[in-house]
């Protein structure tokens, strides 16, 4: 078979490069022996992050449509497959893999593009889906990408209909744990019917029938099936749970298998293959068992309750397993369906199998002995069985005969059901004071109730009302001193503005550093959909040769994210922040997230040479309040009655109120606050920051008086304040405030669009009453009354901005952090995500280019004997990546930048650039999302297009990490 041109084709879209597989792509036999499928093998694999992959299949001729669904249906099972390359001599047809098998018209319907095999088309499909297409993200924003997401998936689709499949057991009088324990079985059962590990032959011998729904049909023939599997396994999933399942509950669980629906009566394809469906994915519908139970056994939030993503869990692992032997000891605190403890099970054993196959005695051993859980939900702990089960036969080279594939059980033995915070809980007995090597989990974030807090006060643990920390600091019962630590925690529990929660947090990261925390904020849309508060990773003890600092990894949003439940993380969003700094200031833990070193040292500037703004308010007798609450109305409110009333409804501008609000016509309030908090002049700031003014705060004086609400805060002036207010409305409605906010605040940029005043109150500003007499605060008055009640420009707030500069005596450098501080908090809103996503033009690199050029210029001018010459290369709007040369030259300054043509297409540019380092700028950038790549003379940057690479920002820090490198002892002596 001539296969050329399915070669041909990899090479023109960067799946080969001269012959041989790029990062993340394995060919031929290594392709095809991965797969656990039974009719489709793949030719070619690329697998990126997280486990997303793309399949490609070489057909000398046209496949039938059968044999193309066929396949689908395979690689929709598997639920990582996004797309499906079938090659041919002349074509390349593409399928969307996540889209739900039909039972007939699949192939049409699910075939997203075919690409002719001429120059032009491959150039397309190279843009569209080629190797850094896929490596960079930009796949997922072009139009042939428009039509995959996860809404069909085999993920959502099966959790979809087993939930329906309990509802209706326990609606015809099967009590909770049976349906599971029933679809479980039945779940179980039809694994091995798939795996052929139960043939139709041995089926038919003992039940008389040769597909599993025709045995649930006869419920003589179910029963004697069920019994032989519980004698059989002797495990978990097939015990009693006391009741036993009626005929017409089996019938439902058959009716599940044959794909009929329930309201019609109609049959459909059965598109489930749980042979193939990773177990991982199973073991979720714990998510769907646990809120079923009912609620006099449960004493959680339904926020509790959440499936973990396997992205996430891979991320985990992939750290805290990272180099580990196989033979270490892994535990889980609140386990769940086991979805920690599956994965974690899988990578031992292939640890300590090494390049030999696994045998079964290692599997059972390795399952009996090193993988630990506990959980409060007996129907958690039987579907953690269960899933580790399916597991242990996976695992299994040769699971075969049924017969001699006994378990042990493992509840009670390493999967316990009890609550860790019991004074001596199941785990404590069973393990007698047992330390494990690897802590993983993704524990409850939110508050227990009154038996949580009693346990606190006896304890003295705990700060906030999470109960996120409190898990750590349980994790440190089990864990020596060597013990690493993967876990699942809230986030809003590490940026709280409270000492108490800020002391736990110190007093615990202290005793694990070094600390990795990946902030996951930006995915809460995607991550967990059921629980609205954002999350954060936690890494401890994972890299012990790493100094005492604590690593920084911001998640960002992008539109892979939300299709294909993946992370993208690249260079410039990881930073490390010194434990000395964090202690002497926790407010740097936001600011080392959310931005670079440059603006943690503006920061630490700020900090230094000014006050912050409650004492200086309180140096003039005022302070913020938080407005009127109605609630109740248990209170006496009358002496506001009549006051214009301002509540969340109005419309309020900046720097302006409507001059027509209602009075206030409540007697009563829960609230009612005090008389003179409003009294004329009131600075009045809007607690949520609203999208049409967005990312700015609302700011506004009352030059009358004016009773607000609590949807605001506000701090009274005397008249002989003067412009006093006016200047700080200027100042908290600036660019400055923004980026203060988004790196110090307690919501913005995590969770909430929303400042509080304990937020404001911190911001550090100049002496108030010399800055309000000074020419350059008399301006920033006069701008901000002439802004009031009129269409304010992109110029109004450029000027406004400059103003405010220049009071604070800014740098360029530092206006250049504010107003890329300001970009990214647009990013809470869609509007501004799509921007920084969007592809950077040639403008914005080269304003990137400018700012990195005038990082190197401040050590260049001290001698003034050389330059740089920045090139930016013109590449399509459409291109993957950008490219940026830095040639350092022979000649004084100052440095220049221009716009280049490339020597031919982008592939070619950096092939071309390749030859002068020795290594392939594709292979690193899709190994680290970013490259930088330097000599003596030369520094080339490829970044993938999406404009939140090209911050000028990211060109003063790139800047700084080229001079640093100069400097290390290393790079002087070359």
């Amino acid at each position: 078979m001539n296969t050329q041109p399915f070669y041909d084709v990899l090479e023109d879209t960067g799946y080969l490069v001269n012959g041989s597989p790029a990062p993340n792509v394995t060919m031929g036999h290594h392709a095809r022996h991965a797969s656990r499928r039974r009719n489709f093998k793949p030719d070619a694999t690329w697998c990126g992050r997280s486990s997303l992959t793309v399949h490609f299949k070489y057909e000398p001729s046209s496949p039938s449509e059968d044999t193309v669904a066929q396949w689908r249906q395979e690689i929709w099972n598997e639920g990582t497959v996004p797309l499906l390359w079938v090659i041919r001599p002349d074509k390349v047809d593409i399928y969307n893999g996540f889209a739900q098998p039909r039972g007939s018209g699949d192939v049409e319907a699910n075939r997203l593009r075919t690409f002719k095999r001429t120059a032009s088309d491959l150039e397309e499909l190279d843009r569209a889906a080629g190797h850094l297409a896929m490596e960079t993200d930009r796949f997922w924003q072009h139009r042939i990408a428009h039509k995959i997401n996860r809404r069909t998936s085999v993920d959502r689709l099966l959790l979809r209909d087993i939930a329906r499949l309990e509802r209706d057991l326990v609606s015809t009088g099967l009590a909770g744990l049976n349906a599971q324990g029933l679809i479980g079985r039945s779940i179980f059962t039809q694994y091995l019917v798939d795996r052929e590990i139960i043939t139709k032959g041995f089926l038919t011998n003992l039940a008389g029938r040769t597909k599993l729904s025709e045995v649930l049909r006869d419920q003589n023939m179910a029963e004697c099936l069920f019994d032989w599997l519980r004698e059989v396994f002797n495990g978990d999933m097939f015990t009693d749970n006391g009741a036993s399942a009626k005929a017409a509950h089996l019938n439902r669980v058959a009716n599940f298998l044959d794909a009929v629906d329930p309201d019609t009566g109609q049959t459909t394809l059965f598109p489930y293959r749980f042979d193939i469906i990773p177990v991982e994915l199973i073991s979720s519908i714990y998510e769907q068992f646990v809120r079923s139970e009912e609620p006099t056994t449960r004493n959680t939030s339904p926020t509790d309750v959440h499936y973990t993503r396997m992205s996430l869990v891979s991320m985990v692992l992939d750290e805290v397993m990272d180099e580990c032997s196989g033979n270490e000891t892994v535990l889980d605190l609140t386990c769940g369906s086991g979805v920690f403890l599956v994965e974690a099970l899988r990578r031992l054993v292939k640890k300590r199998a090494g390049d030999q196959e696994p045998t079964r005695a290692l599997i059972r051993e390795t399952l009996y002995s090193q993988v630990f859980g506990s959980d409060k939900s007996k129907a958690a702990i039987q579907v953690a069985a269960f899933s580790l089960y399916l597991t242990a036969l996976e695992l299994d080279p040769r699971p075969e005969p049924p017969d001699s594939l006994t378990f042990k059980r493992l509840r009670g033995r390493t999967l316990f059901t009890g609550n860790i915070w019991d004074d001596v809980s199941d785990l404590d007995r069973r393990t007698d004071g047992r330390k494990f090597d690897v802590i993983v989990g993704n524990p409850p974030w939110s508050y227990p109730g009154k038996a949580f807090r009693e346990r606190r006060t006896r304890t003295g643990a705990g700060g906030s009302r999470g109960t996120s920390l409190d898990f750590v600091e349980r994790a440190l019962d089990y864990a020596s001193e060597n013990t690493r630590f993967g876990l699942v925690l809230g986030a809003p529990h590490f940026f709280g503005q409270s000492p108490r929660p800020r002391q736990t947090l110190q007093h615990l990261l202290k005793q694990l550093v070094p600390v990795t925390l990946v902030n996951l904020s930006n995915l809460r849309g995607w991550l967990f959909q059921k629980v609205r508060m954002p999350s954060m990773v936690l890494f401890a003890r994972h890299r012990r040769d790493e100094p005492p600092v604590i690593t920084t990894i911001q998640v960002p949003w992008s539109p892979s994210g939300e299709k294909s439940h993946t992370f993208n993380i690249a260079a410039s969003d990881i930073t490390t922040l010194p434990v000395w700094d964090w202690e002497r200031d926790p407010r740097f833990l936001k600011g080392a997230f959310l931005g670079t070193h440059r603006d943690l040292t503006l920061l630490d500037n700020l900090w230094r040479s000014n006050h912050e703004l409650k004492d200086q308010l309180g140096a003039i007798g005022t302070k913020f309040h938080t407005g009127l609450t109605i609630g109740d109305r248990s209170r006496d409110a009358g002496a506001m009655g009549g006051l214009p009333w301002l509540d969340s409804a109005v419309a309020m501008a900046p720097f302006f109120l409507p001059p027509n609000l209602v009075p206030f016509d409540h007697d009563r309030a829960e609230r009612p606050r005090d008389r003179q908090m409003f009294h004329a002049p009131v600075l009045i700031v809007r607690e949520l920051l609203l999208g049409r003014h967005a990312p700015r705060p609302l700011v506004a004086v009352a030059e009358r008086d004016v009773v607000y609400s609590n949807a605001y805060y506000g701090a009274v002036f005397s008249q002989e304040n003067g412009d006093l207010p006016h200047l700080l409305a200027g100042i908290l409605s600036s660019s400055l405030a923004t980026w203060f906010l988004l790196m110090t605040g307690s919501y913005l940029g995590l969770w909430k669009m929303q400042i509080m005043s304990t937020d404001v109150v911190q911001m550090p500003v100049p002496a108030l009453l010399e800055a309000v007499a000074s020419e350059m605060g008399r301006s920033i008055a006069d701008l901000a009354r002439s802004m009031r009640g009129r269409t304010l420009t992109k110029q109004d707030w450029t000027a406004l901005d400059e103003a405010v500069f220049d009071l604070y005596k800014l740098r360029p450098s530092e206006r250049t952090v504010v107003r890329d501080g300001l970009f990214k908090a647009t990013w809470q809103w869609r509007p501004g995500r799509d921007e920084s996503v969007g592809p950077a033009s040639t403008e914005h690199v080269m304003q990137y280019a400018k700012a990195f050029v005038s990082g190197l210029d401040v050590w260049l001018r001290t001698r003034n004997l050389r330059r740089v010459r920045a090139e930016v290369f013109d590449l399509s709007v459409t291109d993957p990546v950008r490219v940026v040369r830095f040639v350092l030259e022979d000649r004084p300054g100052p440095s220049v930048a221009g716009v280049v043509a490339p020597d031919g297409d982008m592939p070619g540019l950096l092939h071309q650039l390749s030859g002068r380092f020795g290594f392939s700028l594709a292979d690193e950038l899709a190994r680290h999302q970013e490259v930088r790549a330097c000599d003596t003379h030369e520094v080339v940057i490829v970044k993938p297009a999406a404009r939140r690479h090209w911050m000028e920002v990211y060109g003063l820090r790139d800047a700084d990490d080229v001079v640093s490198d100069s400097l290390r002892p290393e790079a002087r002596d070359e």
